[in-house]
């Protein structure tokens, strides 16, 4: 597997709509399966990636964030958790 993180969250009073959010990542993150549902006022953010944590510092710029997950695919893939 490429990208080892899956990486989900909510954000709140972003001011940014699908297209924008969808071309930032494309441009300035590595990852995959990018998945974002939502509007300017709450998205749902789903992104495959080896740096999370610049994920969620762009949004945490954005807006409010909150129902954060980050999970370790690899440990997935063994049967363990987190």
């Amino acid at each position: 597997m490429d990208y080892r993180y899956d990486t989900q969250l909510l954000l709140e009073n972003g001011g940014v709509d699908e297209d924008t959010l969808n071309d930032y990542f494309l441009q300035h993150f590595q990852g995959d399966c990018l998945l974002t549902v939502g509007d300017e006022e709450l998205m749902k953010i789903h992104f495959h990636t080896n740096e999370p944590w610049k994920v969620l510092e762009y949004c945490a710029g954005l807006g409010e964030i909150f129902d954060v997950v980050v999970e370790d695919m690899n440990r997935q893939a063994r049967g363990l958790h987190g």
